[in-house]
Formats: C-alpha cells, structure tokens, sequence
C-alpha cells in the first residue's frame, strides 16, 4: 500500500469496488435470460476471485517493476479483462448474454464513477496521482456517474428519453471514460509515460487502486459497450 496515505482513502475506494461488484451482480442477476440468471452466483464468484489475484499481484509489487515492458499492469491486470470482453462480443454465447442485460442495470451501474472520482482527487492531493487526472484538470468522468442514474430513470425507466438519445449519451460518457484512460495510461511511470513526469501516476500499481483499470475500467467499459450494442439494434 502507498506508505502515509490516509486510511479513509483507501477504505472508500475499497467501498467503491465492492460497489461496482454488486451493482454488475445485480444487472447479471436481473438477465431477461433464465440460464444467466441461474449461473449470475458463478460469475459472481469468478469476479471475487479475479479481485483476489489482482490484490495479490498487487500486495506482493508485482505491478510496481515499472520498466517492464510491457507494464505489468497492463500484461497482467488489464490485458486478460479486454480479451475477456472482446470473446464475449465475439461468440454467440456471449453475445445472448450481453443482450439479456437490463439497459436500466447497465446505466445505472456508472454511478460509481462519482466516488472513483473523489477518490482520484484525494490521490492528487496525496500527490500519488497527477492533477490532469482529476476534474481539476483533464477528467470529466465524473459528469457521466452523476448524469447516469437520471438517464437510467427519467430516460429508461419513465421513457423521457427516446433511444437514440440515450445511445447519445452512452457515447458522451464512453468518450469520458476513454480520455481519462488514456491520460492515466501516458502519466503512468512506465516507458510509455509522456507527461506528468513531476507528479506521476503510481497509485495503480499498489493496492486497493489497482483494482481500477484491472476491474472497476473494465466493468464501466462492458456496461457501455453492452448498452450500445443493444441501444443500435434496437434504434435501426
């Protein structure tokens, strides 16, 4: 863990990731699919699991080589979460099961990028993390958690919105998501890192925080990519 760093900040980030687990349970559970449902306490089992041995690589440094190439953190922690997402999209399997996803659940899910967000601001105050990450500087994420649960119930729920309104906004908030994964990624002490060199971002590759591109990105970036996929059948 990042030595002198309050207590709370890595409790509520903790908090947070338990929250994100939850939340893709509970769109799992609530599958319009009665074999996704029936194996919703697998998947959720397999996720703690994938939590665990993140934690772990993180607890032991393993992430914290960070002049291997590529980042360990990348090979190791976000790598196997993206090929895992792209199989889904790619078998008809997986792709039953993206589509008997509640678009509700999905929406709803990105309310945790508002806590990810304070926690990022803490970071940066801690000086663990760059400004530019934060909405002080280059991250607007957190327009997308706090506008999620409003379009998820006045735009799906009572139907204030119509569809490609909502898609509209799923691309709004993927574009979010992806500008500050690609700041963290070039701010990241590793032989890709193109600025932020004075205050870079290292928090990722100790734990809890780790747990951010390794599962919390992943889970934001399917939840999106599942809601588009159903938003553009269902629009043409």
């Amino acid at each position: 863990m990042i030595a002198q760093l309050p207590s709370y900040i890595p409790l509520v980030f903790i908090l947070t990731t338990i929250a994100t687990l939850l939340l893709f349970y509970m769109a799992v559970k609530a599958s319009t699919a009665a074999i996704v449902r029936k194996r919703s306490v697998l998947i959720l089992i397999c996720l703690m699991l994938w939590l665990a041995l993140q934690g772990i690589l993180a607890i032991t440094g393993v992430f914290t080589a960070t002049d291997a190439m590529p980042p360990r953190i990348l090979l190791w922690g976000v790598l196997p979460a993206i090929i895992t997402i792209i199989s889904l999209f790619l078998t008809a399997g997986g792709r039953a099961f993206i589509d008997s996803l509640p678009l509700t659940s999905l929406t709803y899910l990105h309310v945790v990028r508002i806590p990810v967000e304070i926690v990022l601001w803490w970071l940066s105050l801690n000086k663990a993390i760059p400004q530019l990450m934060t909405f002080e500087g280059r991250n607007f994420d957190i327009l997308a958690g706090i506008t999620a649960p409003f379009v998820a119930y006045y735009g799906l729920q009572k139907g204030k919105l119509n569809r490609q309104a909502v898609l509209i906004w799923q691309l709004v908030a993927l574009g979010l998501l992806l500008n500050i994964v690609v700041n963290a990624i070039l701010s990241a002490p590793t032989p890709f890192q193109k600025f932020a060199f004075d205050q870079p971002n290292f928090a990722i590759f100790y734990f809890p925080f780790s747990w951010l591109p390794a599962f919390i990105v992943q889970v934001v970036l399917f939840a999106h990519l599942a809601a588009i996929r159903q938003l553009i059948g269902k629009t043409r």
